[in-house]
């Protein structure tokens, strides 16, 4: 039983709401233009959370040998770093999620394309495996991106463009110029909770060698960085919305940036980087809860 937590515990289950913002919004504007299918829908959702359960074994992992998983550590413990599970443990465990993810990409991308479309399969196959990659290189290895401060540039290009882009894709075999504004303030939304994450990390990652861009900028000019996301998160979507014409109960996702708006005070009060653990979950699920009512505004309000 305690394996059984142990696993779950290194799942990161609170993780995985977040991961699929991107395809609710996604799937959301491709209803929008006229295109629905429930197992698109359903494979979206399965490939998508095994790309993070994928990641969060190989964060568990490579933060846990690198040492940056330490006592100095704020926030629960990982996996590796209490001993709940053992490297050869969790390294089976990166390489069974990857399989899964693979596979589970194949169903997804053959149900979308057929034999038919077979550029397009090969495409999305090759961005599948790049997807895996990325969820294994953020900490794995020497040269591990999350390390080196480009964490958020590919928590954005994945979690945003290819996220919300991508799943329109998947089901329109086009994409309108607008709907890069939703797939955009995604990605800022999700790298905002990957940069608070560092906010609270940012003396622990510093002396571990992990250079985020918080320990680059620093902490006051990671604060900032951190408004301009979650704000400019909520400029795509006003504009957006104009763009669209969304009017009346279709605005009613918009709610959802009271408590992200909220956050953005709380964390420009606050004084110590540990108390911001809190504020992650937060901000996760204010994000999942937007991406949810967008979804729910596009199909029933708009």
């Amino acid at each position: 039983m305690n394996k059984i937590k142990a696993w779950i515990s290194a799942a990161r289950l609170r993780t995985l709401p977040l991961s699929i913002s991107g395809i609710l919004v996604g799937t959301a504007l491709a209803n929008k233009a006229g295109f629905e299918d429930s197992g698109l829908f359903i494979w979206s959702l399965v490939t998508t959370i095994f790309f993070q359960i994928t990641s969060n074994f190989a964060n568990d992992y490579g933060d846990g040998v690198k040492g940056t998983d330490n006592a100095e550590r704020l926030g629960p413990k990982r996996a590796l770093q209490s001993g709940a599970l053992g490297r050869a443990e969790l390294k089976f465990g990166v390489i069974l999620a990857a399989l899964v993810s693979f596979v589970s990409s194949f169903i997804l991308l053959y149900k979308a394309f057929g034999s038919d479309e077979l550029g397009y399969l090969i495409l999305f196959l090759i961005l599948g495996i790049c997807c895996v990659w990325a969820a294994i290189k953020y900490t794995v290895g020497e040269s591990a991106y999350g390390y080196r401060g480009l964490g958020d540039f590919f928590v954005f290009m994945f979690f945003g463009l290819l996220a919300v882009i991508g799943t329109i894709f998947l089901y329109t075999k086009n994409i309108a110029p607008t709907n890069l504004l939703p797939a955009v303030a995604i990605g800022l939304l999700c790298v905002g909770v990957l940069n608070l994450n560092n906010l609270r990390d940012i003396a622990s990652d510093g002396r571990a060698g992990k250079i985020t861009m918080v320990v680059k900028m620093g902490l006051g000019k990671g604060k900032f960085y951190h408004y301009f996301l979650l704000i400019s998160a909520f400029g795509c979507f006003m504009l957006y919305s104009i763009l669209a014409k969304m009017t009346g109960w279709s605005l009613v996702y918009l709610i959802a940036f009271t408590p992200i708006f909220l956050h953005i005070h709380a964390v420009y009060k606050n004084k110590e980087p540990g108390y911001l653990d809190p504020e992650l979950k937060k901000l996760a699920l204010s994000t999942f809860a937007l991406a949810l009512l967008f979804y729910l505004a596009i199909n029933y309000f708009l």
